[in-house]
């Protein structure tokens, strides 16, 4: 019952003191990704299993591309959330009404664009040499790319819905959202596995549609009933008014850009320097240490909002008392991936047997990028809370500039292997780990000037 009610809770809109929320999200949230993580323990082997090796490291290449441009949203999504967390604290929801009516209509008009453009230039683009394809026993990669493509187009408009949520503090709900996702996905490609219904057409689009369904329902639903005072409007569209959105949203897009090149261009490094094989085996590495993120954002994924909220009532004792609850939390996940490190060549052999060999250079690169990852978040997650994201847009620019180079120099040229893709991106997020907790004590103290204050 106490879990039932703490989720009716998490519904209301705007129910509850902040760390009551926080705390209850915390807790659904913790049951929802113990779920989340069981069904991608299971969705891993099951889709090695029906596409093989290298038809599932092409997928995997393919669809971080999309990734990229999933999280590329301009920045709207990360301004909204601010935006609507400051609309939120304030009780403004016709405010608020105004900043998502006009961020719809802007994010549409953007993909719009961009999905014209893309079906222009499509027929130029040669996706088996993008991906380095050398073997396939798919027909027509480039056919297929451009149904999946329109797929994803749709599913960024929709995900705006997860920013509405996250500002409202119920990332609980987003982590529900999710989890259906996961279920109808694994469901699905057992049921064609099983009957024999195997291909990469069939897969792409299976992961690509079910996003689409549960999201536009899920849209449906909470604009008719918990979001239905701030719905979006056409009345309600004013760009005029919206022109500190666009200002904070085009910031978190480069920093969106930044963190593309750094997280999510791995695989494609991966798989131009050797093939789609290895692709396979570093995103095995990087899921199997995935838990450690899943149960480390339930702890923090309720403060983005929380900390906009408390910023703007001027309540710095309760963010010092979260920045340390969290900082907690990082030493017992960080001291988890130790053991799951050492751990890691037994884990590997009961989860996907004898068919993969994953490197212990691998999983000790990956463990360590986990935990500076976990540390700089805490962070971030105040800074970008907090609207001073200045400091964070130049450093993201540099990293962004050497992300790249430096993980083809390690591989390549050091010849450290797959492992070397991952290390550049520890030493690219490591000065983060210090630039970031200065800033926040800078910005708490009072004391933060210039660059650390804008």
């Amino acid at each position: 019952m106490t879990l039932f009610n703490d989720l009716k809770d998490i519904i209301d809109i705007g129910s509850g003191s902040r760390t009551a929320k926080a705390k209850k999200n915390i807790i659904v949230l913790f049951v929802i990704h113990t779920f989340n993580f069981l069904t991608l323990l299971v969705i891993v082997p099951l889709s090695i299993s029906y596409l093989g090796t290298n038809d599932y490291g092409i997928w995997l290449t393919l669809s971080s591309i999309f990734m990229w441009l999933a999280n590329l949203d301009f920045g709207i999504g990360n301004g909204l959330r601010n935006k609507l967390a400051e609309s939120f604290a304030k009780g403004d929801f016709i405010k608020a009404k105004t900043h998502l009516s006009t961020a719809y209509i802007i994010f549409a008009i953007g993909i719009g664009i961009f999905l014209l453009v893309y079906i222009i230039i499509h027929p130029f683009i040669n996706w088996e040499n993008i991906l380095n394809i050398k073997h396939t026993n798919f027909p027509s990669l480039n056919g297929f790319v451009l149904i999946v493509f329109v797929f994803f187009a749709f599913q960024f408009l929709l995900r705006l819905l997860t920013s509405i949520i996250m500002a409202d503090q119920k990332p609980a709900i987003n982590g529900f959202i999710t989890l259906c996702i996961n279920i109808l996905t694994l469901v699905t490609i057992y049921v064609f596995y099983k009957i024999s219904i195997l291909s990469l057409f069939t897969y792409g689009i299976v992961i690509t549609i079910i996003p689409l369904i549960v999201l536009t329902i899920a849209s449906y639903v909470l604009f008719k009933t918990k979001y239905k005072i701030i719905s979006p409007s056409l009345k309600f569209v004013n760009y005029r008014d919206s022109n500190d959105l666009v200002v904070l949203s085009v910031q978190f897009f480069v920093l969106q850009v930044a963190g593309i090149i750094v997280y999510s261009t791995d695989n494609l490094i991966i798989t131009h320097l050797y093939d789609p094989t290895q692709v396979t085996i570093y995103n095995v590495a990087c899921k199997y240490f995935y838990f450690v993120v899943l149960v480390f954002n339930v702890f923090l994924t309720p403060f983005w909002s929380a900390f906009t909220e408390a910023y703007v009532k001027r309540e710095f004792l309760w963010i010092q008392n979260s920045i340390k609850r969290l900082a907690q939390i990082w030493a017992i996940s960080s001291f988890g991936i130790l053991l799951m490190i050492i751990f890691s060549d037994f884990a590997y052999r009961i989860w996907v047997g004898e068919i993969i060999k994953i490197p212990f250079s691998l999983s000790i690169a990956m463990g360590i990028f986990i935990m500076i990852n976990n540390w700089n978040n805490i962070f971030t997650f105040f800074i970008n809370g907090s609207g001073k994201i200045r400091l964070q847009f130049y450093y993201a620019i540099i990293i962004a500039i050497i992300n790249i180079p430096l993980s083809i120099i390690l591989a390549k040229y050091f010849n450290i292997g797959i492992t070397g893709v991952i290390i550049a991106t520890d030493i690219c997020l490591i000065f983060g780990s210090i630039i970031m907790p200065i800033q926040y004590r800078k910005i708490i103290s009072g004391k933060a000037t210039g660059l650390w204050n804008k």
